[in-house]
């Protein structure tokens, strides 16, 4: 939906399990084999990693300053099931928040939420506002204020709304 660049580290999973839905003509890619392939699921998981990415959702309209779309379990209260380790690098001290089970969905979002956080950027990761689409994409505008996942779609099409709403 969006020609923006994917997210910058592990919030690029976390962008992909959010787009995996399209929220215009309702195909779930976690509805087929492959989909949840790349992501690690299995079909008895689905159910979980579509709670997990509706709860990424809201969160991500929260960023970008937007109500929640439905009633979901709140993140943190899922994020509460994937324990995370700091790791620390033998070689340069470095450390990092780890999973404490790499291979669940939830630990590696998890994991990739911590990152972000550290690094600063877990606020730009949003959604988009417009009902009929909620991509999620990184908002890479200088003030962060970034409120469609594509100004030549979405954002055209809230521009014109307003113009004609005028008229």
């Amino acid at each position: 939906m969006t020609e923006r660049s994917p997210a910058p580290g592990g919030l690029a999973l976390v962008e992909a399990l959010v787009n995996t839905l399209d929220i215009g003509s309702g195909a779930d890619s976690l509805d087929t084999a492959e989909g949840r392939a790349r992501f690690g699921v299995t079909r008895d998981e689905a159910e979980d990693a579509r709670a997990l990415r509706e709860s990424l959702r809201v969160v991500l309209l929260a960023h970008a300053g937007h109500p929640p779309h439905r009633e979901v379990t709140p993140l943190g209260e899922l994020l509460a099931g994937a324990p995370l380790l700091v790791a620390v690098d033998r070689r340069d001290g470095s450390a990092t928040l780890a999973p404490a089970d790499e291979g669940p969905l939830l630990s590696r979002v998890a994991a990739a939420v911590a990152e972000a956080l550290v690094a600063g950027t877990w606020s730009r990761l949003k959604a988009c506002e417009a009902a009929d689409c909620l991509w999620a994409y990184y908002d890479r505008s200088p003030a962060g204020r970034g409120r469609w996942c594509s100004m030549q779609v979405c954002g055209a099409r809230a521009k014109m709304r307003r113009y004609r709403a005028k008229g």
